[in-house]
């Protein structure tokens, strides 16, 4: 299966595709707005890959280009980026499942907080703007993208997936939980995403404010 991360030169698209690259035989595309960053990214993971002793080939391209060779995109854009980065590539999203990370946040001096957009979830914003036939399902919205990025690090955590098309969840619940440690948890349909999205800047006030827990993530027992 052939995977575009949209914004994969960033925190935690950086992260996916490492894993991805490293625990699976997908096919990984790293893209970006600049071709040159995404390619230069795409050679960096490599070089990360290779170091260990894992020969895969990464791709980097503009995100017009990525989605157009994807079976599946992941959104790895901020909220404020999702639409525009979704209508950018309208045209090239042909039989594909779009997944949104997405968390719209908002900083004061008590810390971080959820920012419901008027749709309701960001993941409701995703599905607006996503061409008619193509479905979105929400994952890896409360994931320590720094600790998913360093392959000597191991974990044991939940993803909570969320989407109304039974069949695209089906498979992005397959996709996550070929993830080392990583387990991936059915919560329902689209309209639960706003309670799934509200988990992320919860933890980040709790990684901040107790000491030892900047990695933090969910493991449902």
């Amino acid at each position: 299966m052939r995977i575009a991360l949209l914004g994969g030169t960033g925190d935690i698209g950086e992260g996916l595709a490492l894993r991805w690259a490293y625990d699976t035989d997908h096919e990984v595309i790293v893209g970006s707005r600049d071709p040159e960053k995404a390619r230069a990214k795409a050679e960096e993971y490599e070089t990360e890959l290779d170091s260990r002793g894992v020969d895969r080939k990464v791709t980097g391209f503009t995100n017009e280009m990525a989605a157009d060779r994807a079976d599946v995109v992941v959104l790895a854009v901020p909220a404020y980026h999702l639409v525009d980065t979704i209508e950018s590539v309208a045209d090239k999203l042909d039989d594909c499942i779009l997944v949104t990370p997405a968390v719209g946040m908002k900083r004061d001096d008590d810390g971080f907080h959820y920012n419901r957009p008027k749709a309701g979830s960001v993941a409701a914003l995703a599905a607006g703007a996503a061409p008619d036939g193509i479905p979105v399902v929400g994952a890896f919205h409360n994931l320590a993208a720094g600790k998913l990025a360093n392959l000597d690090a191991t974990f044991e955590w939940d993803t909570f997936v969320f989407g109304d098309d039974a069949d695209a969840k089906s498979i992005v619940v397959t996709l996550a939980g070929e993830i080392e440690g990583l387990r991936a948890l059915d919560v329902g349909g689209i309209a639960n995403a706003a309670e799934v999205e509200a988990l992320t800047p919860l933890l980040i006030n709790v990684a901040a404010n107790n000491d030892g827990l900047h990695d933090l993530g969910i493991h449902i027992e």
